[in-house]
């Protein structure tokens, strides 16, 4: 009787690929333990922190663009040739020649002062507090953060005061200010010490940034503490209310912004609803797929229901009610034949709620997102300019639109007074 030995080296020796027992040829299996997810997060952090630090090199932080006479015209609603005559009254910033063509430039501030004066009508009203926009989504990938990003960039732009809050542990928003939420934002510089108990007033965690008009409350990993921090002082004090806490926190800064911007996590957890509980609109951006669409169902379910709750806990005039409702059009790819599809069924739920505006997925919008950016980060772009403008034209009509309802909601606000 041949051993098993013998029998699979004669075997071997007769062509068969499997020279040896595979349970003896396998390598010992190591197991994903703590100390190599710790190994995995390093490499991660380490590459991220490569990867911009040429991006944004040499300075390592984010600059704010410079615009041209005919960019600061259209912000105003003028032609180009007011901005000339205008300079030469010397009562608004006059910018700067470049040394070749002798073109003008003006700084991002110099911009913002120019859209102030002339946008008089659209400003924040004498007395009215800071508009609160929550953007939101349960999903993941539709654009959430890039949306509350162009928000805030475009309403600066055109002269409003922003404050950019990221609530999300992810720190995407943060990000794309130029800052690495793992090294370096620290808990202050978050809304925890609000979520804790620690503080009731935002104030000490807002910072300036790269982006004139624009400040920001950061997130890291280490806010999703939060999520336990606000059931346990509800358990531990009755009088809290968990969904409060965020819109408490915003009442020593209303005066101080025109809107508040704040980047939902995508999810529905405790920091989430303190975000919406804190907003005056809310704004969902939703591609044209059909699991987002039926994601977003679920989104409307769970607020629902968790809205109702909630209410019955308030006083009749104190209930939830917001200014106003978008949602927004994302990622909408024209080449996806189920896309237009989806329009229809997004369209027929939504209706009126449904902005006007397609948000287009192009390779400008997913090229700047490599680069911790936005199209309006761009200088100059070096790809096809009819691609660029569709992307900005419809981000530049989106920021019009939301501004809109902010404009009607300061002047309801004030005829109810």
């Amino acid at each position: 009787m041949t051993s098993p030995k013998v029998a699979r080296t004669l075997s071997a020796e007769a062509g068969n690929q499997v020279a040896s027992d595979p349970l003896l040829s396998v390598s010992p299996r190591h197991l994903i333990d703590m100390q190599r997810i710790h190994a995995i997060s390093a490499r991660a952090s380490s590459m991220v922190e490569q990867i911009r630090g040429r991006l944004l090199a040499p300075e390592s932080r984010k600059v704010a663009p410079v615009f041209s006479t005919a960019q600061v015209a259209a912000l105003c609603g003028v032609d180009k040739p007011h901005v000339n005559y205008r300079v030469t009254k010397g009562d608004l910033p006059s910018g700067k020649l470049t040394p070749n063509g002798g073109k003008r430039e003006f700084s991002l501030t110099e911009a913002r002062i120019w859209a102030r004066t002339y946008r008089k009508d659209k400003m924040r009203p004498r007395g009215q507090p800071a508009l609160c926009i929550a953007v939101a989504n349960f999903k993941g990938g539709v654009s959430k953060t890039t949306s509350a990003m162009i928000l805030a960039q475009g309403l600066s732009m055109r002269g409003h005061r922003v404050l950019a809050i990221d609530i999300d542990p992810q720190g995407s928003l943060t990000t794309l200010h130029g800052i690495l939420p793992e090294t370096e934002v620290s808990e202050d510089m978050t809304i925890a010490p609000l979520c804790h108990g620690a503080s009731d007033d935002i104030t000490p965690a807002i910072r300036s940034t790269y982006w004139d008009g624009i400040d920001l409350v950061a997130a890291a990993p280490f806010l999703f503490s939060a999520e336990f921090a606000l059931p346990a002082r509800q358990m531990s004090d009755s009088s809290v209310r968990f969904w409060d806490v965020l819109n408490q926190g915003l009442e020593s800064v209303r005066d101080l912004y025109d809107v508040i911007i704040i980047d939902t996590p995508p999810s529905l957890s405790y920091v989430t609803i303190n975000g919406l509980w804190a907003a005056d609109g809310v704004v969902v951006p939703v591609p044209p797929s059909g699991l987002d669409f039926a994601s977003s169902a679920q989104f409307w379910a769970l607020l629902s229901d968790l809205g109702a709750s909630l209410d019955e806990q308030e006083p009749e005039d104190a209930r939830k009610a917001f200014d106003f409702l978008h949602i927004l059009l994302s990622r909408v790819d024209h080449t996806d034949t189920a896309s237009p599809a989806v329009r229809q069924w997004i369209q027929a739920t939504y209706g009126e709620y449904v902005l006007p505006v397609e948000i287009p997925k192009t390779s400008v919008t997913s090229n700047k997102a490599a680069e911790f950016a936005t199209v309006y980060d761009i200088q100059k772009y070096e790809g096809a300019v009819k691609t660029y403008k569709r992307a900005l034209d419809a981000y530049d009509r989106f920021v019009d639109l939301v501004e809109e309802s902010l404009v009607e909601a300061w002047r309801a606000r004030r005829a109810a007074v």
